[in-house]
């Protein structure tokens, strides 16, 4: 039996009365925060139709901050928040120092270093830039807290270079520290299955072993000491330092060094804080400390400074990151993907197109799935029969992303670019004991043939048991024949016999200032370089550039957020959240999204 409690009329009364006024509240505020937020997009949607104005006396500061991506993209709900990093476009800077060098207002750059964090061939072709600058006689200056080696091996450009008396420094070498998961997949209860080609293949070393191999390991010096030479070079050319000198302040590890070493060892030029550095700038501009001076951003000067479209369109196409052939379909973490399915599409439309006379596939990438490489390679072949294709290498142009560059005509890489490593594999998890032993699952089955219950279905999902010797053996021929077409691949592109391929394959990774001496890259260059290269093939003059995809708009990107749709907000957010941690984490949450038959490299060298 129910008992109904009812409340006096005047309390019920009371109750109804507060309740719809919390109510009628809420309702308010949020019509309040909806116009707020309305007002904020529409000022940032006009803020960003206002064109920039150079004012007299200007200096374009670059802030040495955070990362540096192929291409910039404008994140509006990041700015929206507030809650962003800083990630800079190379394209976005290298187009905004041509464009200051030209610009009577721009008397020079000021560049604040940091923590920074890209390749060296992205910092080699942005040092290229501003030696470039430097010919117009306009000055650039440095200055900082705090100097990673990244930051400091690009400001060290400068000519005049400064940091702050407590300020750091490091200049420490280069180290590649590989990870090794086999201990804590055998507590786990799993067990790896490799199937490989290629004594050099190292990516599946990190599963199965517990050290480097042999093989690993002098590759990895090999190419570690070739881009330390470069920087070696470099810094010592602009900083008028002997080679030796720099290779011993190496060891001495300046980051804990004093300010006044760092001067003596002439790897600054002094010591300032930071209201001092604004009037060694003043005065560098022969101006007063009262006189006024304007700060301009790379964006803005990308605003105000406008180049003219004379003559044929050049195409610069970017490709960055993991090729995948099954996108990210969750709510993060899908930037720096090249989906193949959708730049299939756009190769295809450029190639029907005539408004562009040639491409240039500004590919930096450590390769992905086989397969997708493969249909990648066709879409590449069947735009350069069209026009010309030249491939510009980035920081990485390796393994699948190495195989998709062959269908172009000419490949321009950095002397610091990690490329080759013409190999295959395929890594299978095999958690037999984790779910028997470990979690008590028990598997039966019934088949109607012997290999029934082989699959490989579903990218890397594992299966329930170990594959069988017959299984087994069926799957290394499978990898064995990606390898064959992998270098058939190469060998038509290089126009080399198959057996000269062999001889650099193996899975070994080449920088570029090794690379074009077994003829793996034609020329070592900038991005520029790939376009003048291109505006030849294709017996043009004069020629303008423009870049794809094109970075989505504020509506693109709102729609694209809201869809759920692996949305650059969220996965930005999940950066600042995991920090180092990103990262692995995302390996891990798309270890699922992966096709078995993987050519990829297992490592890429960050200017920290």
């Amino acid at each position: 039996m129910f008992e109904i409690f009812l409340l006096p009329l005047p309390i019920m009364k009371e109750f109804f009365k507060y309740m719809l006024a919390t109510m009628a509240g809420i309702f308010c505020f949020g019509i309040v925060m909806g116009l707020l937020g309305l007002i904020s997009i529409v000022g940032m949607i006009s803020s960003a139709n206002t064109k920039t104005v150079i004012g007299d006396n200007s200096v374009m500061v670059i802030n040495l901050q955070g990362t540096i991506s192929e291409q910039g993209q404008d994140n509006f709900l990041s700015e929206l928040t507030g809650n962003q990093i800083n990630q800079m476009g190379l394209n976005v800077l290298r187009s905004a120092i041509k464009k200051a060098k030209s610009e009577p207002k721009i008397k020079g750059i000021y560049l604040q270093a940091g923590v920074l964090s890209t390749d060296y061939a992205t910092l080699q072709e942005l040092r290229g830039d501003l030696e470039d600058f430097k010919k117009s006689g306009k000055f650039i200056i440095a200055y900082g807290d705090q100097y990673t080696q990244g930051a400091y091996y690009l400001a060290s450009v400068a000519n005049r270079l400064y940091i702050n008396p407590e300020g750091r420094l490091d200049w420490h070498g280069i180290a590649s520290q590989l990870e090794f998961y086999k201990g804590l997949y055998e507590k786990l209860g799993v067990k790896f299955q490799v199937f490989k080609v290629g004594k050099f293949k190292s990516y599946t070393e990190t599963y199965v072993e517990d050290k480097m191999s042999d093989a690993n390991r002098e590759q990895i010096n090999k190419y570690i000491n070739g881009i330390w030479d470069t920087l070696v070079s470099d810094v010592s050319k602009s900083r008028n330092i002997k080679e030796a000198d720099l290779r011993k302040y190496a060891d001495q590890i300046t980051m804990l060094q004093g300010t006044d070493v760092l001067k003596k060892e002439k790897l600054v030029d002094g010591t300032l804080y930071y209201d001092q550095i604004r009037s060694l700038v003043k005065k560098t501009m022969g101006l007063s400390d009262d006189d006024v001076i304007s700060q301009v951003s790379p964006e803005e000067v990308n605003d105000a400074v406008l180049e003219k479209e004379n003559g044929d369109e050049i195409a610069v196409y970017y490709c960055e990151g993991d090729i995948v052939q099954m996108s990210s379909d969750y709510d993060f973490g899908g930037n720096n993907e090249i989906f193949a399915p959708d730049v299939i599409k756009d190769l295809d439309a450029l190639a029907n197109d005539d408004d562009v006379k040639a491409v240039v596939l500004r590919i930096n990438s450590g390769g992905g799935d086989a397969y997708a490489s493969e249909q990648l390679w066709h879409a590449v072949s069947q735009l350069n029969k069209k026009k010309p294709v030249v491939v510009s290498m980035g920081g990485m142009a390796a393994s699948g992303a190495y195989y998709m560059s062959m269908g172009a005509r000419w490949l321009v890489a950095e002397p610091t670019t990690l490329t080759g490593s013409i190999g295959i594999f395929a890594c299978i998890p095999d958690v037999t004991n984790l779910l028997g032993d470990k979690l008590g699952i028990k598997f039966d089955e019934a088949k109607t043939n012997e290999n029934a219950g082989f699959s490989m279905s579903g990218g890397m999902i594992p299966m329930a048991r170990p594959y069988s010797a017959v299984e087994a053996q069926a799957l290394q021929g499978y990898v064995e024949r990606g390898y064959k077409l992998f270098t058939s691949r190469v060998a038509q592109g290089r126009k080399m016999p198959i057996a000269e391929v062999e001889k650099n394959a193996q899975g070994r990774v080449w920088l570029g200032k090794d690379a074009i001496g077994i003829k793996l890259v034609d020329q070592l260059g900038s991005l520029d370089d790939a376009i003048a290269c291109a505006a030849k093939y294709s017996n043009i003059k004069t020629y303008y550039v423009t870049e794809q995809p094109r970075v989505p708009d504020f509506m693109a990107q709102l729609l694209k957020n809201l869809s759920g749709s692996h949305g650059t907000y969220l996965d930005e957010q999940l950066r600042l959240t995991l920090g180092s941690y990103y990262e692995p984490f995302m390996k891990l949450r798309n270890i699922n999204k992966r096709e078995a038959l993987q050519a990829r490299i297992p490592f890429e060298i960050k200017a920290y």
